[in-house]
């Protein structure tokens, strides 16, 4: 073989053992009882705001602490405890998808992605009117 062939296959063995490693680390969206049975390590979580629960945020105390409780769609419920501001919305939010670990029975988030369909309500309305209007003609 020569010595190009050698580099070039070592090369492409160095790209498989990146990409699975790299793949390795993907997190899946998970319940909340999925998630407790893997403490420690980083999922998703998919669930809604349990409004009957209070939400922990007092800006003038700690600005970077919010603590509230979630319910995913089997039921599951957990205390998500948030170290960053509250997001904008928290309460008008449908569903939030959560990045974050259980520890101690607690999900400790990291990043928050809150869905709100009511934001593009407006934009669907008027979607509608326009296209019952073009098909009149």
């Amino acid at each position: 073989m020569k010595r190009t062939h050698i580099i070039i296959l070592v090369g492409i063995a160095a790209m498989i053992g990146g990409l699975l490693a790299y793949s390795l680390d993907f997190s899946t969206y998970d319940t909340i009882a999925s998630a407790r049975n893997k403490p420690g390590k980083y999922v998703h979580l998919i669930a809604r705001l349990d409004k009957s629960q209070p939400i922990d945020y007092d800006p003038i105390k700690n600005p970077n602490f919010l603590s509230f409780f979630a319910v995913d769609s089997l039921g599951g419920q957990t205390q998500v405890i948030y170290k960053n501001s509250k997001p904008q919305d928290l309460e008008k939010s449908e569903r939030i998808v959560m990045k974050g670990k259980m520890v101690d029975g607690k999900f400790e988030c990291n990043d928050i992605l809150l869905k709100c369909p009511s934001k593009y309500k407006d934009d669907k309305e008027q979607l509608q009117k326009s296209v019952k209007e073009t098909t009149t003609y």
